[in-house]
């Protein structure tokens, strides 16, 4: 991914929060068709607090 890699680095971080977002409201429609259609989804979701990267 990175130039250069480096070797033996390493990354600490702490979990603040775990949670759900809010919910996306998905709505699919054909005009003239007599089409509807309804869908949700909440992601899930991990917030972290970098505290240190080592090389």
């Amino acid at each position: 991914m990175g130039q250069p890699l480096l070797e033996g680095a390493s990354v600490k971080a702490t979990i603040v929060a775990n949670g759900r977002h809010k919910k996306v409201t998905i709505f699919k429609m054909r005009r003239r068709k007599h089409y509807q259609k309804h869908q949700g989804h909440r992601q899930n979701y991990t917030e972290i607090r970098i505290d240190g990267i080592s090389a």
